[in-house]
């Protein structure tokens, strides 16, 4: 397959975050076919990573084979692929693959692709990777980037905030204790407390993305949840003992997810940029040092109207290419 009827094969194929088995079944068959040594890396029952080598590699290309609901088919036009992970991050795979097929045959060697799970959720997939690296000097990872080379990258702080009721019936709201009025008066102090700047990433970010609890509108409701996502830009120590002591005794607090904030180095004679969103690599540290760059933007992933320009996934495929020759030299100098 070209490069863009195999982005269209991956979209087609549903692999939402946890039912990723097709997807990588499919990958790991196809990179065999063009002669890679590959491996399904299990991650959890029916859920493996993706691992293909040729020769010893001393630099990984990596993306993400889940994708975040609901799925939606491929269709395309003249410029633009469309449908669920054509840009995040299905698009991005097929241009590594398609990268790695152009240096296994111009005779470049010691490279291999990682193809992970989970990335929309915890990462347990580059969690799992990164207890069995394979000696790796670079690793450069593809998300929606807009071909950029990204030097700076936002943290991820999702925390749960629990209150506890009784319940009672609604005529005789006295005679319990309303958990989501407990959870909203928390709620209303934590959205008050101030989030850190950095001058190179920007201002931290907070989203009470899910509100849950109840039982019935004439039930006194004995639970709520909130879930709130911070996009953070430094160490999360201090803010998180901000939210405790927000919180104190009123509501249950727990962290879920803390992937730092990264800082990734330049490499000439690329385009750069920062970015809000958080990716696999704080997950990778085991597998060298970090690069990120891929074809579409994030500004529609997530979305119903999710596509990747074509001409971005033959530059990312050409990128891909060059970044790995580039990184290869640059190794080369510095063992002089």
């Amino acid at each position: 397959m070209d490069l863009f009827e195999l982005t269209k094969s991956l979209v087609n194929m549903a692999s939402v975050t946890g039912h990723e088995r097709a997807c990588a079944e499919f990958v790991r068959g196809y990179l065999a076919q063009l002669g890679f040594q590959t491996e399904l890396m299990p991650v959890s029952r029916d859920r493996s990573n993706v691992f293909a080598t040729w020769g010893k590699p001393d630099i990984v290309m990596s993306t993400h084979m889940d994708t975040v609901p609901p799925f939606f088919p491929a269709n395309e036009d003249a410029d633009f692929i469309y449908g669920r992970g054509s840009c995040d991050a299905k698009g991005i795979l097929a241009s590594q693959v398609s990268a790695a097929e152009r240096l296994k045959k111009d005779g470049v060697e010691d490279f291999a692709l990682l193809f992970l799970v989970g990335e929309e959720t915890t990462s347990d997939g580059a969690r799992e990777a990164n207890l069995h690296p394979r000696g790796s000097r670079y690793i450069i990872n593809g998300e929606p980037t807009e071909n950029k080379l990204v030097i700076g990258t936002k943290g991820n702080l999702r925390v749960d905030i629990r209150a506890h009721g009784k319940m009672a019936h609604s005529a005789y709201p006295h005679l319990g204790v309303n958990a989501i009025e407990k959870l909203l008066d928390v709620l209303a102090d934590v959205r008050r407390i101030p989030l850190p700047n950095s001058t190179m990433l920007g201002p931290s970010t907070m989203n009470i993305g899910m509100i849950t609890g109840g039982r019935a509108a004439n039930v006194v409701p004995d639970e709520a949840v909130a879930q709130i996502l911070i996009r953070i830009v430094e160490n999360s120590e201090p803010l998180r003992q901000k939210f405790v002591e927000a919180i104190g005794d009123r509501c249950e607090l727990e962290v879920v997810r803390d992937t730092p904030p990264l800082l990734m180095e330049k490499l000439e004679g690329y385009e750069t940029d920062v970015v809000a969103f958080t990716t696999d690599l704080p997950s990778l540290t085991h597998w060298g040092r970090p690069l990120l760059l891929g074809p579409g933007s994030i500004s529609t992933a997530h979305t119903d109207r999710e596509c990747v320009r074509k001409a971005d996934l033959s530059a990312a495929a050409d990128l891909y290419y060059r970044m790995v020759r580039d990184l290869k030299k640059q190794n080369a100098v510095s063992h002089q």
